[in-house]
């Protein structure tokens, strides 16, 4: 009986270590369907069964994941990880407001100011801690708290004076944590794009609300062309590219590949929107590192819902001007309440027919646009992929279950990927986004297969990066069905 035991310890330790940990033969087109069936069936079985879900979050840890293509890198580490860059920065964290002085020379006086080590050392202290910078023990316990869209983007505000420290260090924190997670691909929005010379800009400050569209397109040729020849912003562009040349440097391997978007807040005023837009197009034009650009930041933000259609029209001007630079657009990160009605009608549909999306980020909203029928054909039509952020878009939006558009892109035949937006911030991974899709959804084991599929697909890589990084999911699935064909034999 303990050899048995010990000899079924034995596979179990094999099937849960990481894709491409281990060497694997090649395997016979009929042995690969005879496991890929194998698979499937097993899978069906855990779905079936509820007293099994330990089994189907096992199975979840060692699905391939592809790319994770909706990432930003500040919210993505842990808070723990900020914590230890405190001290390796020496800076310091208050400890009435457990916020982070940058220069503790001039740490106010009267305020005790702690190391990270200090805080680490008070279990209390340290607990609070993690529920401020991060979404830790938000609503499992009874509590003060804000609402749960001001506590997710307010923890920005905690550990922002750090995050900055080592892009290299907290680079490689995430292709570790992605590499064990069987992720291979992560397109990651580390650095906001250039600021450029907004001073250049300055006509679209005076834009009135209701500006015709020839208005606004003539103010946007002005300023576009006063940026072109600048060369403060032009130095911008150059320093950008080659830092976040510095910062890959060495992260791609045979097992990982990172790429970077480009991106804009969505909450400052016309001409400094305007001048990032700009600057960030000219980082990614011609550059296989910078492989999209985005906009971000609380999409019901005053000036986000004022100058949205604004926004929209900069972003078409500049993608005829710059035309192979993708988009991957937040958009509809918004519910009924959260704005009056007018607000949830149209952020989709311009973000794919005015500003050109290829991809949009969350797409909760569709429901309440214009037509959403006729939006939803259209995004078909143009074969516009949906960045689904199960964790986030339940925590911030309170979006889950049956009330998720996923349901509507699904049935609409709109391509969606899974993607973990925040996961230091949500406390979550990309595996955990996976079980949460398949026990939420009961995708079949083909569809589950197919939306890993498209998150290499719907990536912004070149047609023969993306060529190799199918070859590569598709020998890490052969290597994951051979291992869950036995699982499902140890389970009968």
């Amino acid at each position: 009986m303990k050899s048995i035991l010990a000899l079924a310890c034995l596979q179990l330790s094999l099937a849960l270590l990481p894709l491409g940990a281990r060497a694997e033969a090649p395997l016979g087109a009929a042995q690969q369907k005879t496991n890929y069936q194998a698979t499937r069936a097993y899978y069906q079985q855990l779905l079936a069964d509820k007293g099994r879900g330990a089994e189907l979050g096992m199975l979840m840890n060692m699905l391939p994941k592809g790319g994770d293509l909706h990432h930003h890198y500040t919210g993505a580490l842990y808070a723990e990880t900020y914590l230890d860059w405190v001290d390796k920065q020496k800076y310091c964290v208050y400890q009435a407001t457990l916020r982070i002085e940058t220069k503790p020379e001039q740490a106010q006086p009267g305020a005790p100011c702690l190391s990270g080590s200090q805080i680490k050392d008070d279990n209390a202290l340290y607990r609070k801690l993690l529920t401020l910078w991060s979404d830790k023990d938000f609503d499992n316990h009874s509590h003060d708290q804000p609402p749960p869209d001001k506590q997710f983007f307010d923890t920005f505000g905690y550990f922002g004076g750090v995050s900055g420290y080592s892009p290299r260090e907290g680079l490689q924190l995430l292709k570790t944590r992605a590499k064990a997670e069987n992720l291979q691909y992560l397109e990651t929005m580390l650095r906001g794009a250039p600021s450029g010379n907004s001073a250049l800009a300055a006509n679209l400050d005076s834009l009135a609300p209701d500006a015709a569209p020839a208005a606004i397109e003539q103010a946007l040729g002005q300023a576009a062309a006063a940026l072109a020849a600048d060369a403060s912003t032009a130095e911008q562009v150059q320093r950008y590219r080659q830092d976040l040349a510095g910062f890959a440097q060495g992260m791609d391997d045979d097992d990982f590949t990172l790429r970077f978007q480009t991106y804009v807040s969505r909450n400052n005023k016309p001409s400094v929107t305007f001048a990032g837009l700009y600057a960030g197009f000219a980082a990614a034009r011609d550059n296989p590192l910078v492989v999209g650009l985005n906009i971000v930041g609380p999409e019901n933000g005053i000036v986000a819902m004022r100058d949205y259609a604004l926004h929209m029209r900069m972003i078409h001007f500049l993608k005829q001007r710059f035309p192979d630079v993708k988009l991957a657009l937040h958009a509809g990160e918004l519910v009924l309440g959260m704005v009056p009605p007018e607000g949830l009608r149209d952020h989709i549909r311009l973000a794919v027919e005015l500003a050109g999306a290829q991809r949009i980020g969350h797409g909760i909203d569709v429901g309440h646009e214009r037509r959403p029928d006729s939006l939803l054909n259209e995004m078909r039509r143009r074969d516009v992929a949906v960045e689904i952020n199960l964790t986030s878009n339940q925590f911030i939006l309170g979006v889950q279950g049956a009330a998720h558009p996923i349901l509507l892109y699904r049935k609409y035949g709109v391509p969606f990927v899974i993607s973990t937006d925040d996961e230091g911030v949500s406390r979550s991974d990309i595996s955990n986004e996976y079980l949460l899709y398949v026990n939420r959804y009961q995708p079949s084991y083909d569809e589950l297969k197919r939306t890993v599929y498209n998150s290499i697909r719907y990536s912004f890589l070149s047609s023969a990066d993306k060529a190799r990084q199918k070859q590569r999911l598709e020998q890490r699935f052969a290597q994951f069905e051979a291992r869950a064909a036995e699982l499902r034999k140890m389970g009968r």
